[in-house]
C-alpha cells in the first residue's frame, strides 16, 4: 500500500492510557488523555533493551525542544524481556537514558494492545481533540512528525482547540553516587581502572581499589568536543579498548563516534564518525572521519584493527589505524541470528566484545546469544536460538539460556565469562565442554567484567559501582528458568495470508522513484518450514503468503523499506528520507482467524482503523 498521504485521514478516537506500573516523571501524578486535551500528544512505545528505541529518544529531544508548549511526549514502556517488566528496572532506564518526559509503565502491554502496536519503537500522534492522526513504526520519522505538528498547531490554533503551556514533566532528584550507570571498564597499564560513566557522559579513572576517583575526563554534559580532560565532551560513552600505543579507543555511543583518549596527556580526539547516525544508503567504508556510524557499543583490538560492535545497525565494523579507514566487517543490517560467512550473517544488537588469538567473542544482546567470529570472518553461535527465547538455564550450550547479555570477557583457561545483564548474573561458557554455568548471582544489571589479577571486576551498572569477585573454582547452581517474549502471538489462519505493509508518504512528500522502485520487502520465517510461499525479497509492500498448517507456531521476519522525498517543485534539491523497520511477528495458526496481517510503517491502516467519526 504505497499511495501518497490523503488530504483527510480517518478520525480515530485514541484509546485511554493504561499501565499497571503507573507513571514516572510526573511527580507521582497520574494522567488520562482528557488531562492532555488541547495538546498534541506523541506516544512513544518503547522498551529499554531496544537500540532503535534509544535512537528515537534522541530524535524526540529535538521535537520537544522546538515545541515545548504545544507537544507532550508520553513514553509508553512496553517490555520485551521479563526483566523489563520490573518497575524498578524501568525507573532505572528512564534515568539511565535521560528521558525528560512522562513515562507510563505498561508491564502487561495493555496500552500496546489497545493501539494494536506490533513493533518497537512505534510513534502515535494524537491531535488536541483526542484523535489518532498518524502512526509510524521504526526510527527516522521525527521529520515527518514535526511537519504534522506544525500543521496541527496552525489548524487547532485557528479552531481554538490548541492549549499552550507547560507540560506534565517533573524531573527526578539526582542521586549523589560516584558513578551513574557505568557501562564498561578497562584496566590501564598503570594499575588503575578506566570506566565509562555513561549517564554522566564522562570517563572516570579509578584507583586500583575500584572506588577512589583519580580523575574525571569530560565536562559531564552531552556533546562532541575534543580537547583536554576538563574540556572534552562525550554522549553516553560505552566500550573501551587499549591500543598497542597505550591510548584508549572509546565507543562514544550516542555521538555515533569513536574517540581516542590518551592517559598520558589527558587529551581526547575523534578517530571515526561524523557525529551523525548512519542511515540506509550511506557509505559503508572510507576515511574514518567522513563515514557515519550508528551507536557503537563496544570495541576490541583484534587482528591489528579495532573491531566495533555497531549495535545500531546490527553489524560488526572495523577501524584500521594504519590508513585511518572504517569498513563493515560482518552483518547485513537485518536483525536476527544467522551464522555463516561474514557478508551473510545476521546479528541483533551486538553489545560486548572480547578478543582471543583465534576468536572474537561477542554478546549479541537481542538474541540473548553468545557468538564468535573466526579468523576467516565466519560467524558462529555458541549459545542462543533467536530473538524470542531467553531465560536463566545452565547446562549444554544447545539448551542453555541467557537474558540480554551486554558483556563478554575472555578467561585465562580459554573459557569466557558473560555479563548476563537481565539475569543479574555472571555466567561462563567453556568451549572445551560445551557447558554453560553460573559464576555469580545477585548482581544488578552487570554490563561488563574485566580481569584484575586473580579477581574479576564486574561493572554493576544499576548499582552504580564496580564489584570485585574471586574467580570461583566451582560454579553457582541456579534453578533453570526459560521465557519467551511477553508479546502474545498473533492468531492467523493457516493457508493464504495477505501481508500488507502500510506506507503513506508523509504530508508534503512523495515516493522517490527516480532510480527505480522506492520500496523493498524481505520476508522469512522461523522455522523456515512455516512459509510455503512468499519468502524472499521484492519491491511490492503487499504480498500473498502461504503458511503450512502443520507448523502450528512460528515467527514471521519482515523487513520493509520505503524512500520518500519532499514534494516541492520549486526545490531543485529536495530532501529525501528512508523509512525502514524490521518486525518479528510471533504467529499461531488458528482455523477461522484473520487472513490478513497489516504492519504500519507510516500512516494509518484504514482497513482496521476502528470507530470513525466525520
Amino acid at each position: 500500500m504505497t499511495d501518497s498521504a490523503p488530504s483527510r485521514r480517518p478520525r480515530v478516537r485514541a484509546p485511554e492510557l493504561i499501565g499497571k506500573g503507573g507513571w514516572l516523571n510526573t511527580g507521582e501524578r497520574e494522567y488520562t488523555l482528557s488531562d492532555l486535551r488541547g495538546r498534541i500528544v506523541v506516544l512513544d512505545f518503547w522498551t529499554f533493551c531496544c537500540i532503535n528505541c534509544l535512537h528515537v529518544l534522541d530524535e524526540l529531544r529535538e521535537l520537544e525542544h522546538r515545541h515545548p508548549d504545544t507537544v507532550v511526549v508520553i513514553g509508553v514502556h512496553s517490555p520485551k524481556f521479563a526483566h523489563e517488566a520490573e518497575h524498578g528496572a524501568v525507573v532505572d532506564a528512564v534515568e539511565r537514558y535521560g528521558v525528560a518526559h512522562p513515562v507510563l509503565d505498561d508491564p502487561e502491554l495493555a496500552t500496546w494492545k489497545q493501539y494494536a502496536v506490533r513493533a518497537w519503537p512505534t510513534l502515535v500522534v494524537i491531535d488536541p481533540e483526542g484523535y489518532v492522526v498518524a502512526q509510524h513504526a521504526g526510527e527516522g520519522h521525527v521529520h515527518a512528525i514535526e511537519r504534522l505538528v506544525t500543521e496541527l498547531e496552525a489548524e487547532h490554533g485557528a479552531k481554538g482547540t490548541l492549549r499552550r503551556g507547560d507540560g506534565p514533566y517533573v524531573p527526578p532528584e539526582p542521586e549523589p553516587t560516584v558513578l551513574r550507570f557505568p557501562g564498561k571498564a578497562l584496566p590501564l597499564p598503570s594499575g588503575s581502572l578506566l570506566v565509562s560513566d555513561t549517564t554522566r557522559h564522562q570517563l572516570v579513572e579509578l584507583a586500583a581499589d575500584g572506588e577512589t576517583v583519580v580523575r574525571r575526563i569530560g565536562q559531564g554534559g552531552r556533546g562532541l568536543t575534543d580537547g583536554p580532560e576538563d574540556r572534552a565532551r562525550f554522549q553516553e560513552p560505552q566500550g573501551l579498548a587499549l591500543l598497542p600505543d597505550g591510548t584508549v579507543v572509546v565507543a562514544d555511543t550516542v555521538n555515533h563516534a569513536l574517540r581516542r583518549f590518551d592517559p598520558e596527556t589527558g587529551r581526547t580526539t575523534t578517530l571515526a564518525g561524523t557525529g551523525h547516525q548512519w542511515m540506509q544508503g550511506a557509505a559503508t567504508s572510507g576515511p574514518a572521519r567522513e563515514v557515519d556510524l550508528s551507536s557503537p557499543w563496544d570495541v576490541a583490538w583484534w587482528q591489528d584493527k579495532v573491531w566495533i560492535a555497531m549495535a545500531g545497525v546490527h553489524q560488526l565494523w572495523t577501524y584500521d589505524p594504519e590508513d585511518g579507514t572504517v569498513a563493515v566487517a560482518a552483518g547485513t543490517t537485518n536483525e536476527g541470528l544467522v551464522d555463516g560467512p561474514a557478508a551473510e550473517a545476521w546479528f541483533a544488537q551486538p553489545s560486548g566484545l572480547a578478543a582471543t588469538a583465534d576468536r572474537l567473542w561477542l554478546a549479541d544482546s537481542e538474541t540473548s546469544a553468545l557468538r564468535w567470529v573466526d579468523p576467516d570472518g565466519a560467524v558462529h553461535t555458541a549459545v542462543g536460538t533467536g530473538l524470542f527465547d531467553f531465560g536463566h538455564r545452565d547446562g549444554a550450550a544447545g539448551q542453555a539460556l541467557f537474558q540480554h547479555p551486554l558483556g563478554v570477557t575472555a578467561l585465562p583457561d580459554g573459557s569466557v565469562a558473560v555479563a548476563d545483564t537481565y539475569n543479574h548474573a555472571l555466567r561462563r561458557f567453556d568451549p572445551a565442554t560445551g557447558e554453560v554455568t553460573t559464576l555469580a548471582t545477585d548482581l544488578r544489571e552487570p554490563s561488563d567484567a574485566v580481569l584484575v589479577g586473580e579477581d574479576i571486576v564486574v561493572v554493576e551498572s544499576a548499582r552504580h559501582r564496580l564489584t570485585r569477585l574471586r574467580l570461583p573454582e566451582e560454579a553457582v547452581r541456579v534453578e533453570p528458568v526459560a521465557h519467551r517474549t511477553r508479546r502474545a502471538a498473533t492468531e492467523v489462519a493457516p493457508g493464504r495470508l495477505r501481508l500488507d505493509v502500510v506506507f503513506q508518504a508523509p504530508q508534503g512528500q512523495k515516493l522517490d522513484t527516480r532510480y527505480g522502485p522506492s520500496t523493498r520487502l524481505l520476508v522469512s520465517s522461523t522455522p523456515p518450514e512455516l512459509l510455503l510461499k512468499g519468502e524472499g525479497a521484492g519491491t511490492d509492500l503487499s504480498r500473498e503468503l502461504e503458511l503450512d498448517a502443520i507448523v502450528r507456531e512460528g515467527v514471521l521476519h519482515i523487513s520493509a523499506m520505503a524512500a520518500s522525498c519532499d514534494d516541492d517543485p520549486a526545490n531543485e534539491y529536495p530532501a529525501c528520507h528512508v523509512h525502514q523497520q524490521d518486525w518479528g511477528v510471533p504467529v499461531r495458526l488458528t482455523e477461522g482467524a484473520t487472513d490478513r496481517l497489516p504492519l504500519v510503517l507510516a500512516g494509518l491502516d484504514e482497513q482496521e482503523s476502528g470507530p470513525q467519526t466525520p
